[in-house]
């Protein structure tokens, strides 16, 4: 008896293209016997299939539970339609509606059959720089516009040559409709710039192996690359770049190398080999750990990353950089190599040919560069691990642009994030779009950056946003510019600890009634009273917030000169504590005499000081009093070796307490002020008795955890969800003590995994402020 036909319209929707979707398609209606055919549009994938029932329904489940592994399935739409008849299955061309909108892919990792292909020398592609395949390869940063096909990217401008061409249109082959397909027939060029002759790829090796320092031309952008075991190279790199003591990431070729220099559980396995191929913060190896590295790698240099106990690691995910390394046969070259964002400290990325050969001059000793055009600049992401969960400190590439569900639909918008780590947002029904890893916005580069990254993500997302949410800050320069271009547009704007704690209840996905108990910390957000907040705890929902409690003022003297030399913010703190600046404090010792006196004046009358209740600066003051720190590089290097240096070591009995008291202090509207007097008097005493700066650290960490479990229990339930975001959560000591005092004590916690709790994650919260108002 021959089963009843039926055919069916499927409708796909999410990250379908450019991730081997179709031939998936193709070869699963194959396997089914199902004929039809399949496309892509300006929405998504459109299927016709037409079989019988059950047969169409088993396809049905496989397309929505086992899709190729880059694809992401966000719904399935199937109606009935009138049976047509016909043989065989295809793929037909793309439908070029205009209507709607499909989502597109972050950059990839090379994959291993391409990898194997780079280094076959009897595959037509072995030493390819630019070898990829429909499941690996640039993405998001060579699309002009969606649908994704070669003629909407940078690719459009190399042709295919026959062979690649036959690749191209084989539904079974495995590079199939992958646009950026190539060969050294028909594909880019590299060319080398700088002293030595020949091969590009052996000149830039020797002139590494030499110590000198690359300009390589990536995925997303330009880095500036050197022998990570050389120190006079590290330092010299870090000495041109004005690194300051910023930490360097470190690339290696493979996860052998990998365990060499880091410790390298399975958790962080996963990651470092993974599609997106992160920079992992992960803990320096130590000598003797287990398991044994059979693989001799010479120990990072000093400079990479000072006083720092983890390095930043991440593997080559693009076969340029796996050529770097060399192939079986190469001379010996040096086996990890710093690998740095090609720019001057506090600007944007290069990713232009011309501008990096111009602001690169000086910085770099040569130039690896090829002619595949970057569309957009996109710089490496960052994660760290907490307990063997991942937790975002900058999302970027392998990430980027890939969408976030809302909780209610909203209207066209675009958010344009804090001024510190940027990113902008913008979102229309139930998803929102985060832009790439910007930068700080203090530089006019920068600032243009920031207009090329959302007027591609407006391109790529097709929305079209009819208002704009900004920092409440008066003088953000992320305001500034929506206030530039805004043409009419309304402008909305949302206080910054409620973005952050908006932000972290929308990445968990609480409806649009949910309240928490929002902690925030970090270091510099302005509050409606016009002081610096930092350390709140809000009764918040997505609509609004009431702050319930918050740390105790204490004056932030001279602005960003207090942030930069945290001996000041410890001197501030000495003071609103009643302790007098005596010469046996280390933090005292470090304040230059005559600033002494100009500071005692400023916080005695108020000039140039601004009430600041930052928990950030706390940790400042904190690292400074225990003489750790006293003047900064970069942000939050005081707290960062103050944690650092804290890590595995017992508090001991002794204890620090904050003071809550039960009634307001400073204002007559029901808000605590948590008072951090105890906790510098105690720091002060064991610092004058001797106790080791770690001891003092590790103390200090576990008495900001309990006062995170104290105010869950005076303003929390256990219903209601306690929030954690901010900066001062990529401490991985005090997240994972805090996370482990609430979770004995019975709390809901609502945590980030998908975004970084410190500014880059802030434009999702304003689309969700204002969603909901």
């Amino acid at each position: 008896m021959t089963a009843v036909r039926t055919r069916r319209r499927i409708f796909v929707r999410g990250v379908v293209q450019g991730v081997g979707f179709r031939p998936f398609v193709y070869t699963t209606a194959a396997e089914l016997s199902l004929t039809g055919c399949v496309s892509n549009n300006s929405s998504g994938v459109v299927i016709e299939v037409e079989g019988a029932a059950r047969d169409l329904d088993e396809f049905e489940r496989r397309v929505r539970r086992h899709p190729p592994p880059l694809a992401v399935v966000e719904s399935l739409e199937t109606t009935e339609t009138p049976v047509r008849g016909g043989t065989g299955f295809h793929i037909a061309d793309t439908a070029r509606d205009g209507a709607g909108r499909t989502l597109a892919s972050p950059d990839v990792a090379i994959c291993a059959q391409c990898a194997d292909e780079l280094r076959d020398p009897a595959n037509r592609r072995y030493r390819h720089p630019f070898v990829n395949c429909t499941n690996c390869g640039p993405r998001f940063t060579i699309i002009v516009s969606l649908p994704y096909d070669r003629d909407r990217t940078s690719m459009a401008e190399f042709p295919l040559c026959d062979a690649c061409a036959r690749e191209y249109a084989d539904p079974a082959d495995r590079r199939f409709h992958a646009q950026p397909i190539a060969c050294p027939a028909c594909g880019p060029t590299l060319t080398y710039t700088g002293p030595g002759e020949g091969d590009p790829i052996a000149a830039a090796r020797e002139l590494l192996r030499r110590g000198g320092i690359l300009a390589v031309k990536g995925i997303g952008g330009y880095h500036l690359a050197c022998d990570a075991a050389n120190e006079v190279a590290v330092a010299e790199l870090r000495r041109r770049k004005r690194r300051g003591d910023k930490p360097f990431a470190i690339m290696v070729p493979d996860l052998v190398t990998a365990r060499a220099i880091v410790e390298v559980d399975e958790a962080a396995a996963d990651l470092l080999t993974g599609p997106a191929r992160p920079i992992v913060l992960l803990p320096r190896r130590r000598p003797g750990a287990e398991p044994a590295v059979s693989k001799a790698i010479p120990a990072p240099a000093p400079s990479v990353a000072p006083r720092n106990p983890d390095l930043g690691v991440m593997i080559a995910y693009a076969p340029l950089q796996l050529l770097l390394f060399g192939l079986p046969g190469d001379p010996p070259g040096p086996q990890a190599l710093v690998m740095t964002s090609g720019n001057l400290g506090g600007e944007p990325i290069c990713y232009d040919d011309a501008d990096a050969l111009e602001r690169l001059t000086g910085l770099a000793d040569a130039w690896l560069s090829h002619n595949r055009r970057i569309v957009v600049p996109c710089d490496d992401s960052v994660v760290r691990l907490v307990d063997g969960v991942e937790l975002p400190v900058r999302r970027s590439r392998g990430y980027a642009p890939l969408p976030l569900a809302l909780p209610a639909p909203m209207p066209p918008t675009l958010a344009v994030g804090a001024d510190l780590k940027n990113t902008c947002a913008v979102a229309e029904g139930r998803y929102a779009w985060l832009s790439q890893h910007i930068g700080d916005m203090d530089d006019l580069a920068t600032l243009r950056a920031f207009t090329e990254a959302e007027r591609h993500l407006e391109a790529l997302t097709a929305v079209r946003p009819i208002q704009l949410a900004v920092d409440a800050h008066p003088r953000y320069r992320s305001t500034a510019w929506a206030e530039q271009h805004a043409d009419g547009r309304p402008i909305r704007t949302v206080q910054h600890h409620h973005a952050h704690i908006a932000a972290v209840m929308g990445e968990n996905g609480l409806d649009p009634a949910a309240t928490v108990l929002g902690i925030a910390f970090d270091g510099t957000g302005f509050g409606p009273d016009g002081a610096i907040w930092g350390g709140e705890v809000l009764a918040a929902g997505y609509k609004g917030y009431r702050r319930l409690a918050h740390l105790r003022y204490v004056p932030l003297a001279g602005g960003d000169l207090s942030v930069r030399r945290p001996y000041r913010m410890a001197l501030a703190h000495l003071r609103a504590a009643g302790i007098d600046w005596a010469e046996d404090i280390p933090a005292v010792r470090a304040c230059p005499v005559e600033e002494r006196k100009v500071l005692a004046h400023q916080l005695d009358t108020g000039f140039g000081c601004v009430p600041t209740s930052s928990m950030g600066r706390l940790f400042d003051a904190v690292s400074s009093l225990a003489g750790v720190r006293h003047e900064v590089d970069y942000e939050a290097q005081a707290a960062i070796e103050l944690e650092g240096m804290s890590r595995g070591v017992d508090p001991g009995a002794r204890r620090y307490e904050f003071a809550l008291p039960a009634g307001n202090v400073e204002h007559d509207r029901g808000v605590t002020a948590i008072d951090p007097a105890q906790v510098i008097a105690g720091v002060v005493a064991d610092v004058r008795a001797g106790v080791d700066a770690e001891v003092v650290g590790a103390r200090f960490h576990a008495a900001v955890a309990r006062l995170i479990l104290a105010l869950a229990v005076e303003y929390g339930t256990s219903s209601t969800p306690v929030a954690l975001s901010g900066g001062v959560f990529q401490n991985a000591l005090l997240f994972s003590a805090t996370r482990a005092l609430l979770r004995e004590n019975g709390f809901r916690i609502l945590t980030h995994r998908r975004l970084p709790p410190n500014d880059g994650g802030l434009a999702f919260g304003q689309l969700l402020a204002i969603g909901a108002g």
